[in-house]
């Protein structure tokens, strides 16, 4: 219950406050940058969300709803990128996180008159500064990415389901996804 300011009879208020922030808050706190007070009032449920470089498994998913959201916001018929294109994303780190990866989507449908992104359709500046950064992977690599990544979300608590469903060992299924930067569902 509050009374605002100016005001003769006191109101309920109803409400949850969400905010969001990449710094260590709680270093922060201890180091005299971010009031403790606040610290606690803030901090009542947290969930942490790692970077897309630290979800790889993501990137197939996510070039899928930003392809089939711009075919539809554009009136176009993008059915997918190349094998290369998926390579070079899986390789990149992305230090805009999910939204540099859509931006990324966006451009390519501009660029692109056909039904499928290829290179030449990413930003140059982007292409031309991660070369010689990783290999790209072969067509065969990049499906063997993507069906990982699918079984993975399949089996999302369970590595040795996934490795089964495969056909492959526990630790071939780690290996893979190591080669590939995949980190997991």
């Amino acid at each position: 219950m509050r009374s605002p300011l100016g005001a003769t009879r006191v109101l309920k208020a109803d409400f949850r406050l969400v905010t969001a922030t990449n710094l260590d808050l709680k270093r922060l706190v201890s180091e005299d940058h971010f009031r403790e007070d606040l610290y606690y009032r803030l901090n009542v449920v947290k969930i942490s969300l790692p970077p897309l470089r630290e979800r790889k498994g993501d990137i197939p998913l996510l070039v899928d709803h930003f392809i089939h959201k711009y075919n539809m916001l554009r009136g176009k018929t993008i059915h997918d990128v190349s094998a290369e294109v998926l390579s070079f994303l899986l390789g990149y780190p992305f230090p805009g996180n999910i939204r540099e990866l859509e931006n990324i989507i966006e451009y390519a449908f501009i660029a692109c008159k056909g039904d499928v992104i290829g290179m030449e359709h990413l930003p140059g500046d982007l292409v031309e500064g991660q070369k010689d950064q990783r290999p790209l992977l072969s067509t065969k690599e990049c499906e063997e990415a993507e069906n990982i990544c699918a079984i993975l979300e399949q089996y999302p608590h369970s590595r040795p389901a996934a490795a089964k469903a495969l056909g492959m060992s526990r630790t071939t299924l780690w290996r893979k996804m190591n080669k590939y930067g995949i980190t997991g569902a």
